[in-house]
């Protein structure tokens, strides 16, 4: 896949091909009342069936591994209001100063993010206040512009408070965000629904949605037909709802993810035997970078483990034959090398049609936007089947995107 032609016929790929006419309609604005009483389209052996999320355990080989995204999202929405009447909002995509998402939410004093502004014209750098009533204080919250890049505004937090956290303060200060195309406000019922039952790491500024359809029950069952339950974590950045606008798939620039993954996961990886199924795309691309990241240690084995970025094309343009196991023991040497119980990286892989899949062997995902780089995601595992499966949701009554219904590709 790494000779010329194969390249040029990947990145040559028309984003128009992944289309398909959604109707509104058809997009689920709220959640069903129970979480695992949404459809299930199951699609093996080039068959289609038609079920319910509650029988997942009937159509999962036993002894499998699941894959969970344990991210956690947070109120990553700030409205603050100028003098003037004028509302600002911050939108927080990821941390700058500290860099580290947990040492940032930890942070009493100041913490600076990336973030995305709106209504940014009025916003002429005088600096925001926004009053924050906790446990019967009143804390100041104060935001000021520090510098204006193509892609985001740095922002520096800072508060009067030293015994409060910015975890705590964005909790109660903050907004959820739901994705756009809900066309409708955060509602209280969100802060539950738009959260995985087993999400933990906080992070991310969109739920990993394939998971929402979880309950205690299924996992009852999982447990009851020995099928392991794995956790990693990537924080979904905003530019997942980014479409693909490019003529073609080579033009489009992919969005940076944050990975963490413990030590002891990557060793089951390692020795699994299991057939390994990921729950949602943000796992697929979890685990698939980690294959690539070992591909880079297990060339360089003295490289330190801050290099650890995946690049976009890395899959596309590097010529490799080395097994998932010797890519997971590169990783691990580095590791032991330098005493880490988890290796942090950053991932900007993209999987479109052609990509040759290193760890993944099944996947639980939604239904997807049009010419969005999750359902480039799908086509890569499904070829052209997708469009087979996807006019047979539309036409079966199944409910589509984050709150929708629900798909197992085996």
């Amino acid at each position: 896949m790494q000779d010329k032609d194969t390249k040029k016929s990947v990145f040559g790929q028309s984003a128009q091909a992944l289309n398909y006419n959604l109707p509104e309609n058809r997009i689920a604005r709220y959640p069903l009342p129970t979480r695992d009483e949404s459809k299930l389209l199951v699609y093996k052996d080039e068959k289609i069936t038609d079920s319910h999320f509650y029988n997942l355990t009937d159509f999962l080989p036993e002894e499998s591994m699941l894959v969970f995204n344990n991210t956690k999202v947070i109120h990553a929405r700030l409205i603050f209001q100028k003098d003037t009447g004028a509302k600002i909002e911050i939108f927080c995509l990821d941390p700058s100063q500290p860099s580290d998402y947990q040492l940032s939410f930890q942070q009493k004093e100041e913490c600076t993010w990336h973030c995305m502004i709106g209504n940014l014209k009025k916003w002429k750098g005088e600096i925001l206040s926004k009053e924050i009533n906790l446990n019967g204080k009143t804390i100041h919250l104060i935001a000021e512009k520090k510098e204006v890049t193509r892609e985001s505004v740095l922002v520096r937090f800072h508060w009067d408070n030293s015994d409060t956290d910015f975890a705590i303060l964005i909790e109660n200060a903050g907004i959820l965000p739901i994705p756009p195309y809900l066309n409708r406000e955060t509602e209280s019922s969100d802060l539950i629904r738009y959260q995985t039952i087993y999400s933990k790491i906080q992070g991310s500024v969109a739920a990993p949605t394939a998971g929402l359809h979880f309950t205690d029950r299924v996992f009852q069952q999982l447990k009851e037909k020995n099928i392991s339950c794995e956790e990693i974590t990537l924080h979904v950045g905003a530019g997942t709802f980014r479409p693909v606008k490019a003529k073609t798939i080579g033009e489009h620039e992919m969005h940076s993810e944050r990975i963490l993954v413990k030590k002891s996961f990557i060793e089951k990886i390692r020795d699994s035997q299991s057939r390994i199924i990921a729950v949602g795309t943000t796992s697929i691309r979890t685990l698939e970078s980690l294959y690539w990241l070992g591909v880079k240690f297990h060339k360089n084995p003295d490289l330190s483990p801050d290099h650890n970025t995946v690049e976009q094309w890395c899959p596309y343009n590097e010529k490799t034959t080395i097994t998932r196991k010797e890519s997971m023991q590169s990783i691990l040497d580095i590791m032991e090398k330098h005493n880490l119980p988890f290796i942090s990286a950053s991932t900007k892989i993209i999987i479109v049609p052609g990509y040759k899949f290193r760890i993944v062997e099944g996947m639980i995902t939604n239904f997807h936007q049009p010419q969005s780089t999750l359902l480039l995601l799908i086509a890569a595992y499904l070829g052209d089947h997708w469009k087979e499966i996807y006019h047979h949701a539309l036409n079966n009554g199944y409910r589509f995107l984050s709150y929708g219904d629900s798909n197992l590709y085996l």
